[in-house]
């Protein structure tokens, strides 16, 4: 049978936010609470179970137990920007799959960095789609099911069109400018 003293110790281990102190136990439990003996029964009474009280640096916390802490560790992720060069990429990937490393410097008009490619990989967002039948046989890109996931897509149809982006005042004025010209220009004959 749990005693007073050892269930009043748990409640206010249980409720803390931080660890106590034996001083802000007592203070926390009431009078009449023997803390130290609370204490020691805990400590029986959680041996065999999946969290244990432990004191650290004379304050008392409850803990995973040792044999199961792997169950819990989670590996902390800072959240990474993107780089501009990483987000061109992604998009030139998503709008032109499969595509080419070479097709994504053409349509991007300067070089990618290897690093470029490992992170939106890394990221799980891009995968390589196999090898166009051409000479050299160069490794094309694709998105992933991921990506789709992260950015809350369908499908790639669901992906914004130029007018949407436009819509949306995505577009930079100047390349808005470029794309318009580009259009008007590209169908006359010299």
């Amino acid at each position: 049978m749990i005693g007073h003293d050892e269930r009043a110790v748990e409640a206010v281990l249980f409720a803390a936010e931080n660890p106590l102190t034996k001083s802000e136990i007592e203070a926390a439990a009431g009078e009449g609470v023997d803390v130290a003996a609370g204490l020691a029964a805990l400590a029986e009474s959680y041996a065999d179970r999946g969290i244990h009280p432990v004191e650290r640096g004379g304050r008392w916390h409850f803990q995973t137990a040792p044999d199961l802490a792997h169950i819990l560790r989670r590996e902390r992720e800072e959240p990474r920007k993107l780089s501009r060069a990483a987000i061109e990429t992604l998009a030139i990937i998503a709008y032109h799959e499969p595509v080419s490393r070479a097709e994504i410097e053409a349509i991007r008009g300067v070089q990618i960095s290897k690093g470029t490619l490992d992170v939106l990989m890394e990221a799980g967002w891009v995968r390589p789609a196999g090898r166009r039948e051409v000479p050299g046989r160069p490794l094309t890109y694709a998105t992933t099911a991921g990506f789709l996931t992260h950015f809350g897509l369908e499908s790639r149809r669901d992906l914004p069109g130029i007018e949407d982006l436009r819509a949306a005042g995505l577009l930079d004025p100047v390349e808005d400018m470029l794309m318009h010209a580009e259009v008007e220009t590209g169908g006359e004959d010299d």
